[in-house]
């Protein structure tokens, strides 16, 4: 028979391992020509792997597994019959990310063997019997572990090589004071998650980071916003929020301030006369800093849209490895969540990051007189080693002034023109 052996894709360049983060389907199942099979985790973003025909599956990797780019982690049976009584082909889901590179295939001619499709029973989610993979049971059995006492990370319960390492036997004699849960749980942390760790561990150890803060006046801008929101929407299908305005500011300031837009490679300083611009984005994996390229040329309109477009991606778990590459700037908005102030932490090899804030409605003193304001706090880390005071300074006052008046800085004094309404 057929057997189509399909191997690990390169999720871009400089990758060389991934982790089954997950599979969809259980070893034995049919599957359809792209039906996504698994999540694979690299140190830059998550993605699906497809099936690349359709046949019984054969897994040979676990979950949590780290495997080679270019490994075999699963063969299907192409010449596998489709059960009957299974859904129609039309209702199987479809691998609807083209970013995800095809899996390498061979196919290998075989003597005909009888497989027999594994049946596995449901099972429990949480601190009962489960069944463990070989693997796993090879070294419970070791370490003199009953499986009943492992929890199952894996589909259905099911007890991963990954589950019996971290397993331990419960100390004998130890009471509750309380009388209360007294139970933990461990979980390997993503190569997504492992990866970013430890580049914020090296930033904090190779760069000269520093902070410094000011403060804007939200006011104009929501004036702005609540004047044209709808004429906007209407016209252009996107809305008109904040990040618009702030990429705008930051990256007026970054043809003010070059060096702040620079990065830093041994004893060298690389300036870009471009200012491609990490907008921080929650996604489901973590947080993930999509870019959009050569933001200085855009307009309102058109920073809105490549927002929405990338933030939709990342949510949707469709963000590609380049689509997250090369920025020379980051701005994230911990102000969504409900951050009064922060230090955020540089996004390597770029040389600084401009932190946004909750907005507060606060007294201020305005031509000797009370009045209460929307006010946000922001805050510029960045690496001393190449920027100095002076540049840090400066870069935030420009983009206080650019945020307290819109219309003469960001829009040229014609605020219609500038929302192209």
């Amino acid at each position: 028979m057929s057997i189509l052996e399909m191997k690990v894709p390169s999720p871009g360049e400089s990758i060389t391992e991934v982790e089954i983060a997950s599979w969809l389907v259980k070893d034995g199942d049919y599957v359809e020509k792209d039906q996504p099979i698994a999540e694979v985790d690299s140190d830059k973003a998550t993605l699906d792997l497809p099936a690349e025909e359709s046949g019984i599956i054969t897994l040979k990797a676990e979950e949590g597994e780290v495997v080679q780019v270019g490994q075999v982690v699963c063969l299907i049976d192409m010449d596998a019959k489709k059960p009957e009584g299974s859904a129609p082909a039309s209702e199987a889901p479809k691998a609807e990310n083209a970013e995800a590179p095809k899996a390498e295939q061979k196919v290998v001619e075989k003597p005909a063997i009888v497989q027999e499709a594994k049946k596995e029973e449901a099972k429990p989610t949480s601190y009962a019997t489960g069944t463990p993979s070989p693997a796993a049971k090879k070294i419970l059995d070791e370490k003199g572990v009953d499986a009943a006492q492992v929890s199952g990370s894996g589909r259905g319960g099911r007890i991963t090589k990954q589950d019996a390492e971290t397993a331990s036997v419960p100390a004998m004699g130890a009471a509750s004071s309380t009388g209360g849960s007294r139970s933990s749980s461990t979980t390997k942390l993503s190569v997504l998650r492992r990866k970013l760790a430890a580049r914020l561990v090296s930033v904090k150890n190779e760069t000269a980071m520093l902070t410094t803060f000011n403060e804007v006046d939200m006011s104009e801008i929501f004036r702005l916003r609540k004047q044209y929101k709808e004429e906007f929407a209407a016209k252009h299908g996107v809305g008109l929020g904040f990040m618009s305005f702030f990429t705008k500011a930051v990256t007026r300031a970054l043809q003010m301030y070059p060096d702040v837009n620079a990065s830093i490679d041994g004893d060298y300083k690389i300036n870009y006369d471009f200012c491609d611009i990490s907008i921080a984005v929650s996604g489901p994996k973590g947080l993930m800093v999509p870019v959009l390229r050569n933001a200085e040329n855009m307009t309102f309109r058109g920073v809105e849209a490549n927002i929405k477009s990338l933030a939709e991606k990342v949510r949707d778990g469709k963000i590609t490895v380049d689509e997250m590459t090369g920025g020379t700037f980051t701005v994230t908005n911990g102000g969504t969540f409900g951050s009064m102030m922060s230090t955020p932490i540089i996004n390597p090899p770029q040389s600084a990051i401009l932190g946004m804030h909750n907005i507060l409605q606060r007294p201020m003193a305005i031509d000797g007189q009370v009045v209460i304001r929307p006010m946000m706090y922001v805050a510029l880390s960045y690496d001393h080693r190449i920027i100095d005071g002076k540049e840090s300074v400066g870069f935030l006052v420009a983009v206080k002034e650019a945020i307290d008046n819109p219309v003469e800085f960001l829009m040229g004094g014609d605020e219609r023109k500038a929302l192209e309404l």
